[in-house]
Formats: C-alpha cells, sequence, structure tokens
C-alpha cells in the first residue's frame, strides 16, 4: 500500500534522518551519492520527486541493515507480520539486583533506576538516577535494559548522556516508511538493530525512548511476553502529523502570547499597552477574551480551556481571581473593572416573569423559542444573590447561625425563646410568608430590590437553557451566566387570560405552554404522580385594624399558567442536578422514591384534588444525597436539585454557590458533607416557617370564616372518610380542609355543608352537612 500525501511529505523530510543515520554509521560507498542527493534537493523537490528519491534511500538503508544482520550469526532477526512472533521471542525478565530498569515514577516523569533488593513478597527496592531509593511495584517498571548486569547507579548520569547523542526522532519516519508497506510490527530490539545495526544496551535503551514517546509512526501492542510497536496506517500517521503540526503551531502561539503577558506585566501602569491592542490579531484577541470570559465566569469549555492553559505558562493557579487579576496586571482591565458587564448578554429575550400578585421577591423568569428543526428551546433564568453575598461571608455565616436558634423551636421550645435573639433571625434560612407580613431571608432592600428580577431593567441571572426532544425529554442544556431584562411581570390570572387569548404577538408564551405540556405527558410516561391540590392564599392588608381587610384567593395548580411555570422550575432542577452529575459537583440533590402502593389503585377516582389527596397519603418519605442525584419518583425524572428560589430559600443558595464556583472554574466552596449538615440546619428552620405560615393562614381562614353570613352554603369535596361516616371534606371555595359526618356519597363527591362555629383566637371551627332534598316534588 502506498503512503498518503502527508505520509509522503514525512518521506521527504526523511532525509535528515537518513544523513544522522550515516554520520553515526557509515554505509558502502553506494549510498553516499544518493544520500547526498537527497540532502541537496529537499528543501526544492516536491511530491512524486522528492517521495521517489525518500524510498530509494530507506531502500538502500534498509538493505544495508539486512546485510550487517545476515553476517551476525548470533543475531537471526527478521520483520515478522503483524500476526507472526519474531524469532527471538524477548521473555519478561525476572528483575535482580544489578539490573538497569526505567519505571514510572509518577504520571508525567519516568527515571532510569537500578535494582537493589526485594521488597516484601512483590516490590522492589531501587536507586534512581537522583540518588534516591524507593520501592516500587512490578507495574511500574516500563523497560528493563537488555544486557547489564550490576549496573553501578553513579554511573547513571553518564549513561543518559549518551543516549543523547544517539536519540533523533527523524529516524522514526524512515523505519516507518519500511514497516507500513510490509505491515510490519517490531520489538525494541529489533528496531534498535535497524537504526542503530545493532541491539546493545544503550542502543536498545534508545529505540525504546524513541517508540515510547512516539505519538505518529508507532503504536504499542501488548503481547503475553514483550512488548511489540505497530506502524499506525498512512491515514492515521497523516491526521496525527496535522493534530501534531497544529499542536506545535498552538504551542509557539500560546509561548508568543505569554511573552506579550509578561512584557506587559512589566511596564509601570501608565506605559500599559491599551485595551484596543489587545484586540487587532485575532490570534491575541482570541486568548485575552478566554482569560476575561473565565474571569466572569462566563466561558464555555474551549475558553475555559485556553485560558487555563495561560494561567498554568504564567505560573498562575486556574482560578478566575487568578485570571481577573492577570488582566489587570497586564492593563486591560481597570483596577475597579465592574464584571457584572462582561456576563452573556440575553437582554434581546423576551422574558415573562410570572408569580402571585402580591409577589415582593422575583427569583425567576422564563424566555422560549422553536428552533428550526421544530423543537424546542427555553430558558430558566433565575436571579442571581451570589454576586452580592460570597459564600462563607459574614452574612452567609449568619444565616446558619439564626437557623441554629431557630432551629430550638422546632424541638419544642416556646416561641417566644426564640424570639430573643431578635425580630432579625426570623427571616434567615429562608423567606416567611404570611397573611400579614413577609419576613424575608435576605435584607429587605436587597431582596426585595438588588437581588430581584425587575421589568425593563438589566439584571443579573443565571440561566439555564434546555433544548427539548420532540418526546419532551432534556436534548441538551447549558449553565451560565448572564443579563437579561424582564419583559412581563405577570400574575398567574393575568398569564392564564394572555395564554386563552391566544395573541400572535405572544408567540413565546405559547410556545412555553406547548414546552410545558409535553414535559408533562413525558413525566408521565416516567412514572410520576399528581399531587396539584387547591391552596388557599390570604392577604391581610392593614391587620392592626379591629376589623383588618381580608382578600382571599383560592390557587388551583391546574390554572394553565401555574401549571407552565411548575413544569419550568421541575426542568430547571433536573437540568441542574444533570450538570451536577456530568461534573461531579457536590449538591443538595432531592430524591423521592416511588410509592409501595401502585398509582393505578386510584385511577378510579375523578383527576383532580380527591385523586391528588390519595396520591400524597401514600407517599414514602423524600431522599436527600449530596455527591450524586438520586431518582425523583413523584415528579418522574433521575434527579432533582432545588435552584429557582435562591432569594427565597437558603438550600437554593447553597446550590448557586457550588454550581457558581464551577462556572468560575474555583472548587465548590462546600463538600459534600458541609452541604449535608447544613442543609439540615437549614431545614430545621423550614419546618419553623411551615409551622408559621400554616398556624397564621389557618387563624385567619377562620377570621373570614366568621365574617361570613350565618347559613352560607358551601361546596365541599369528600377526601376520604377517617371512621364511619366522619370525612375529610375539601372546602372548595376556601381552600380549607375540614372534617364532619356525611350522610351520604362517596370519596371524590361533592356535598353542601355550612359553617356552624368558627373562632379564630380557640382554633375553633364546626361544620354541618346540609342533606338536600332530591326527591322529585309530586
Amino acid at each position: 500500500m502506498g503512503p498518503s500525501t502527508m505520509a509522503a511529505r514525512a518521506a521527504g523530510c526523511c532525509s535528515s534522518a537518513a544523513l544522522a543515520f550515516f554520520r553515526l554509521h557509515p554505509l558502502r560507498c553506494a549510498v553516499r551519492p544518493a544520500a547526498a542527493l537527497v540532502g541537496g534537493c529537499s528543501s526544492g523537490l516536491r511530491g512524486g520527486c522528492r517521495s521517489r528519491l525518500a524510498h530509494s534511500i530507506v531502500d538502500l538503508v534498509m538493505e544495508e541493515l539486512r546485510s550487517r544482520r545476515r553476517v551476525r550469526v548470533s543475531a537471526k532477526i527478521g520483520l515478522q507480520g503483524t500476526k507472526e512472533l519474531p524469532d527471538n521471542k524477548i521473555v519478561k525478565r525476572t528483575l535482580q539486583k544489578g539490573l538497569l530498569l526505567e519505571f514510572q515514577k509518577d504520571p508525567e516523569r519516568s527515571l532510569l533506576a537500578v535494582v537493589e533488593r526485594p521488597d516484601g513478597k512483590k516490590n522492589w527496592m531501587v536507586t534512581d538516577q537522583n540518588g534516591v531509593m524507593s520501592s516500587i511495584k512490578p507495574q511500574q517498571v516500563t523497560y528493563v535494559v537488555p544486557g547489564i548486569m550490576n549496573f553501578d547507579y553513579s554511573k547513571i548520569d553518564e549513561f543518559l548522556e549518551k543516549t543523547q547523542n544517539l536519540l533523533d526522532p527523524t529516524i522514526l519516519e524512515c523505519a516507518w516508511m519500511e514497516l507500513s508497506e510490509k505491515d510490519k510490527s517490531i520489538t525494541v530490539e529489533e528496531f534498535a538493530e535497524i537504526v542503530y545495526g545493532t541491539k546493545e544496551s544503550l542502543e536498545s535503551y534508545c529505540a525504546h525512548l524513541l517508540l515510547s514517546r512516539d505519538v505518529v509512526y508507532f503504536v504499542k501492542v501488548e503481547s503475553r511476553d514483550y512488548s511489540m510497536y505497530q506502524p499506525r496506517s498512512p491515514a492515521q500517521v497523516e491526521e496525527l502529523l496535522r493534530r501534531k503540526l497544529a499542536k506545535e503551531a498552538a504551542d509557539k502561539e500560546l509561548e508568543e502570547f505569554v511573552h506579550l503577558l509578561k512584557s506587559a506585566k512589566a511596564l509601570p501602569m501608565e506605559s500599559k499597552p491599551p485595551k484596543a491592542s489587545w484586540l487587532v490579531e485575532e490570534k491575541v484577541r482570541q486568548k485575552i477574551e478566554s482569560l476575561q470570559a473565565y474571569a466572569v465566569d462566563a466561558c464555555d469549555d474551549e475558553q475555559r480551556r485556553l485560558a487555563g492553559n495561560i494561567l498554568k505558562a504564567m505560573g498562575f493557579t486556574r482560578t478566575s481571581s487568578a485570571a481577573l487579576k492577570l488582566l489587570i496586571n497586564v492593563g486591560y482591565f481597570p483596577v475597579h473593572v465592574n464584571l457584572d458587564l462582561f456576563r452573556k448578554d440575553l437582554s434581546t429575550l423576551k422574558v415573562y416573569a410570572i408569580d402571585v400578585d402580591e409577589a415582593d421577591e422575583l427569583d425567576d423568569a422564563l424566555s422560549a423559542t422553536r428552533l428550526p428543526d421544530g423543537r424546542i428551546k427555553v430558558w430558566i433564568h433565575v436571579a442571581d444573590p451570589t454576586c452580592l453575598v460570597k459564600p462563607h461571608s459574614i452574612i452567609d455565616r449568619s444565616f446558619l447561625l439564626f437557623c441554629s436558634l431557630l432551629s430550638i423551636t422546632a424541638l419544642g421550645i416556646c416561641y417566644k425563646t426564640v424570639s430573643l435573639v431578635g425580630r432579625e433571625a426570623m427571616h434567615r434560612g429562608t423567606s416567611i410568608f404570611l397573611p400579614t407580613t413577609t419576613f424575608p431571608m435576605f435584607p429587605e432592600r436587597l431582596a426585595m430590590n438588588s437581588m430581584s428580577l425587575q421589568q425593563g431593567k438589566e439584571c443579573k441571572s443565571v440561566t439555564v437553557s434546555v433544548i427539548l426532544n420532540l418526546d419532551g425529554s432534556i436534548a441538551e442544556y447549558t449553565l451560565e451566566n448572564s443579563v437579561i431584562k424582564p419583559t412581563y411581570m405577570l400574575t398567574y390570572e393575568s398569564a392564564t387570560e394572555l395564554l386563552y387569548m391566544n395573541l400572535e404577538e405572544e408567540e413565546e408564551l405559547r410556545i412555553l405552554q406547548e414546552a410545558a405540556r409535553i414535559r408533562e405527558q413525558w413525566r408521565r410516561s416516567q412514572g410520576s404522580i399528581d399531587t396539584a391540590m387547591i391552596e388557599p392564599r390570604i392577604k391581610v392588608s392593614n391587620p392592626d385594624d379591629p376589623e383588618p381587610n381580608i382578600n382571599l384567593y383560592v390557587e388551583d395548580q391546574a390554572n394553565p399558567a401555574m401549571q407552565l411555570v411548575s413544569e419550568m422550575m421541575i426542568l430547571c432542577g433536573e437540568a441542574v442536578a444533570a450538570f451536577g452529575f456530568d461534573n461531579n459537583l457536590p449538591l443538595p440533590y432531592r430524591g423521592h422514591p416511588q410509592s409501595n402502593t401502585a398509582v393505578s389503585v386510584f385511577s378510579h377516582l375523578p383527576e383532580g384534588p380527591a385523586r391528588s389527596f390519595a396520591n400524597i397519603s401514600v407517599l414514602r418519605a423524600a431522599e436527600m444525597d449530596f455527591q450524586k442525584p438520586v431518582p425523583h419518583g413523584v415528579l418522574g425524572i433521575p434527579g432533582y436539585v432545588q435552584f429557582t428560589s435562591p432569594i427565597r430559600r437558603y438550600v437554593d443558595l447553597l446550590a448557586h454557590y457550588q454550581v457558581k464556583a464551577f462556572l468560575r472554574g474555583d472548587s465548590p466552596p462546600y463538600s459534600a458533607g458541609d452541604l449535608e449538615g447544613m442543609t439540615f440546619i437549614a431545614s430545621m428552620h423550614v419546618k419553623v416557617a411551615r409551622r408559621l405560615h400554616s398556624n397564621s393562614l389557618r387563624y385567619w381562614l377562620l377570621e373570614y370564616l366568621r365574617r361570613q353570613p350565618k347559613g352560607r352554603k358551601y361546596r365541599a369535596l369528600i377526601l376520604k372518610f377517617v371512621k364511619d361516616r366522619m370525612g375529610a371534606l375539601l372546602l372548595v371555595e376556601v381552600g380549607m380542609q375540614v372534617t364532619t359526618t356525611i350522610s351520604r356519597g362517596k370519596v371524590g363527591d361533592q356535598v353542601s355543608v355550612t359553617v356552624e362555629t368558627a373562632h379564630p383566637r380557640d382554633d375553633i371551627l364546626s361544620v354541618r352537612e346540609v342533606v338536600e332534598d332530591t326527591k322529585d316534588s309530586e
């Protein structure tokens, strides 16, 4: 088989290798004119001429070597096919004192050493070329130099010096041309015999060095008792040469760029080159922009790799702070640079922020588009409070302190005891939403202004973008720092109205609804369980008045806009869990095992609260892991991380800390063990917050019912029977669960009830069934 174009060029360059060979081993006079001819025309000839001359040299050189081998009676070496064994099998040598060997000291370094004595059953003590004695394992040995016994380790340096005079990597090209055409594989000693004319110790070791370091022409193939090297195919050599040349060019570019950086760094501040000068030449601009992207946590994989190499070459650590310092030192960034200006600009996207109408903290927003291939791409934009609060900062540590104090309440200590630590402790660890007020997790000015997403203003965020397959599963995802400009701030009610209007100019909202629909269908196919209920929401505008205004809202989680937002939040949590798994990132992964009771058991119940209530009643306890995702059977996804409420929930903020560090190229600020302990403390406070919310909500619901006209009828849905005909009911117009005796009906049916007694201060509520006569009057 003939060589490829690039292989032919390699053969043309082989003339230098041949001349080196001739200097070492003068051949017969017939060879010298050809060598001189090729040496003289190698720089000017092209294509076939060079290839043919190179081939003639190789043939002459190899013929001379064959001739020499024939007169060596003791060396019966022949070039064998890849499936044949050489005539002189090289059996693995048993280690013994005095042998000279090469061993792998670490992944990047090999050393020569002399064997001293056994160390246990398998290991050996050796003295290396630096005079250091150490114990090595047999698998660390990479080569035993043949023909040497009782070697003195003090002469290793002299041995290595001699090898440098014989190492010429271009020799590999000539040998490859000969062996590849015949499809021959070869041992190290055979290679030494071919290129050096002998397989003595020094030459064999040089052959080993050439072959083991070669990444272009030969590949090592392991046999049972010896190692052989097989020539790569011409196509492989051509590709590897192309990569090698590209790497050499890239290394040279990097070296030149590092020289520019060092020169600029050494200049006084007033003499630094202007920023524009770094952007003129494409190669320089690419590298400086990679450093910039690395410094502002907005780099892709290629930029991260390039910036890391630059920092390493400069002697810096591979961190965003090191990149920032370097860019300031060379004058590219001003000393007081605002890094937030360098995030990914997504401000041209149409962005919908949808929440309850009284929401003060806006954590998340959505965007969507349809790709040319019909698939949907969605963006979940999440507010980025970590720009203002760093991990391990005083504010961050105070959350855990306050959470620890508040956890006393969860253990049964009275609320007044906790209040002694100050009212400020109430809103640490999670935001607490009461009908009368909100205690934000962060200080109010931060939570409701600087950190929150705001309509029409450029806002810093962490954006999770996802491309969905047509069936609703995740095809691709990315996480990046971004700047967005929210277009709409919508309530669930107004968003639902927009969906019903089906306006052409709000196509993005319709695409989001379609994405939510196919996601919900996909999760159902994965075994998700419907737990959507009707929940009450009360807003008391003037709680200090004797008769405050009470506004009751009943949230139906089957509401189209609420379903849309819910599906996108679940999608975000799944994508973040996948990101954590793909990058081995400790995160607070949430899971929920499937119930032991099959969902189909409740299929006879009507869809809605009755079936959801039954599903919830048989759920098993939730699980958490901090090293890898765990399946979330209730949601029907392989993993889940709460990520969309970092202003409201401390555990979400922890996930942001971890992800943001990875995007910067830094190590995670918290280990899996740290996360477990911090999540436990935060969860204790969440329990306190839920109890406070539940108690306050119930108080104002009872107050609302107390004020209603006597005898008002309420529609009630039968959720279950507790005992005999004592039923648990859901007041549909109120969203509140009650119990009373029911004379007729089954689970899922509706009945009518009236409120007999409602005393909020004493927490007393009693209702009575209204039995209506259904007989037709005669």
